[in-house]
């Protein structure tokens, strides 16, 4: 079989340690916030970017371009190694089609070697998940193909379920209305909402109070598993610097759910400087999103 790596990038929001544990490649998106520019060399710590933004930070981010794609790649290649790359959602992000570009202009100089990009349609632990099984199976001793067929085969079964604690992050990002978000802040109101089967996040629903937001993504779970219930062992949650809520709403999954692997992490800076602090996302497999 000949030699691959999996790669991915930061909106998949793994700890680093299993990038580094399992030789998962990442390549980083960047962002600026309060006239200043982060990447990966100095990113801050995820406790103060969400303060900075508690306090009225702006931040912006920046898609990866083809040459930052080719900066990933190509190291593989001279090692004689083949790719498969797991993008972040087409339809949040350019970043995906320039992973195609660096595949296409790499390939014609290395024709011997094989880039296989996948787009996710997931992001942040979404993302991740979908990564974490495809490593899995690489792991097991399934080549490139199986690995990449699989993931096409199985990415619209990555259930995405998020709240917000903060309405106009998601106004800033065309998400909302400014009407809705203003009426929602007065009222207490916190959307649901998932990434749908294009990538997009899609609100479906709403709930007053935030409680009551983290008992809505744990009662969407058991409507969305589906079939998946009785094999459901794997959990991951994001949050956007809100742990010990992460951990109640993990605590009302295994109430329910045998859970074996659960990662926990932050929203990484790139996803949260569009949906704020106090974020809150579930990740699994189901039936369909």
């Amino acid at each position: 079989m000949k030699k691959y790596v999996i790669t991915t990038d930061n909106n998949a929001d793994l700890p680093e340690s299993y990038y580094r544990e399992h030789g998962v490649g990442c390549m980083y998106l960047s962002y600026t916030i309060d006239g200043v520019h982060y990447t990966h060399e100095n990113f801050m710590d995820e406790p103060e970017f969400y303060e900075k933004m508690r306090t009225g930070s702006m931040p912006t981010t920046a898609q990866v371009n083809p040459e930052e794609a080719k900066e990933l790649f190509e190291p593989y290649l001279k090692e004689e190694k083949d790719i498969l790359h797991i993008a972040f959602s087409s339809g949040l992000s350019g970043t995906c089609n320039s992973c195609r570009i660096a595949a296409e202009e790499l390939m014609e100089e290395y024709p011997e070697r094989k880039i296989v990009i996948v787009d996710s349609l997931s992001a942040s632990l979404g993302q991740g998940l979908l990564v974490y099984l495809a490593q899995k199976k690489k792991e097991e001793g399934q080549d490139l193909d199986a690995v990449a067929e699989w993931a096409e085969q199985h990415k619209q079964n990555i259930v995405h379920l998020f709240t917000v604690d903060d309405l106009n992050h998601l106004y800033r990002g065309g998400r909302v209305s400014k009407t809705t978000a203003v009426l929602g802040g007065m009222l207490n109101i916190k959307p649901i909402l998932h990434v749908d089967e294009e990538g997009k996040l899609i609100p479906i629903g709403k709930v007053r109070g935030r409680k009551k937001s983290l008992l809505e993504l744990a009662d969407l779970m058991d409507k969305k598993i589906g079939s998946c219930a009785s094999s459901c062992d794997t959990v991951f949650i994001s949050h956007g610097d809100c742990l010990e809520e992460a951990q109640y709403l993990s605590g009302k999954i295994k109430e329910k759910y045998q859970v074996k692997t659960e990662i926990i992490n932050y929203v990484g800076a790139v996803i949260g400087a569009h949906s704020g602090p106090g974020t809150m996302a579930l990740f699994f497999v189901g039936d369909e999103r």
